[in-house]
């Protein structure tokens, strides 16, 4: 599995066979240009301009943006209900968390969650090899938040979206370096780069990846 981050929570997940899936493309007022990406399929966490534009797609993806079981080109997806603040919604409504199995590797996408899991909804999620989960705080939990749901999740390789870059027009969200200071007891790996290849075979265990956001060749 090929894994590319374009800032925000937007990731391209690429397959063996070539499907591929967008999540959560961003708005250009973000500050990351995301555009022309084709890909097989999008899905939506929720609706806020920083996770839905759909625009930035090319091709004739499936668009998905409810809960629920999918399946495009091989990849199977399931979206698992939550919330974008630790008040069942009352603050900044509803949130979807996208289990995507790729290549025998289960990367769950956190979207904006905004609360830890319960028993009953980290049982109903599984097991899970990749976590994707915002660090940046104010909108959704913090640095410390997602090292909980990591103990909860246990995942094998945690990856950091939804935080502040030089890219970002988002000043208030934090940036990485909190995160990665709490997480001194796990293998720390800065790609300096936004892109990364994952395989079952390989996935360790501990392991924190610090993506790059994409930055066109142009701007480079």
């Amino acid at each position: 599995m090929n894994i590319k981050w374009f800032g925000q929570s937007c990731f391209l997940l690429t397959s063996e066979n070539g499907t591929s899936v967008l999540a959560d493309p961003c708005a250009p007022s973000t500050g990351y240009d995301v555009k022309n990406v084709y890909c097989s399929a999008v899905t939506v966490s929720h609706m806020h301009f920083d996770h839905c534009y759909i625009k930035a797609a090319a091709g004739e993806p499936v668009i998905i943006t409810e809960p629920g079981e999918y399946e495009v080109g091989g990849v199977r997806i399931t979206g698992f209900p939550a919330f974008h603040d630790e008040a069942g919604g009352a603050k900044r409504g509803k949130n979807i968390m996208f289990l995507f199995e790729i290549d025998g590797i289960r990367v769950l996408h956190a979207g904006d969650i905004g609360h830890q899991l319960s028993r009953e909804q980290a049982a109903a999620i599984g097991l899970v090899d990749v976590l994707l989960v915002p660090i940046g705080g104010k909108y959704t939990i913090d640095y410390l938040g997602a090292r909980e749901l990591a103990n909860t999740l246990r995942p094998s390789v945690v990856i950091p979206m939804h935080f502040r870059t030089p890219l970002c027009a988002l000043s208030e969200l934090d940036d990485c370096s909190n995160f990665v200071s709490t997480a001194q007891d796990c293998r720390i790996h800065k790609l300096n780069d936004f892109e990364a290849s994952i395989f079952k075979n390989t996935l360790g265990e501990d392991r924190v990846l610090v993506l790059d956001p994409f930055v066109p060749a142009e701007e480079a």
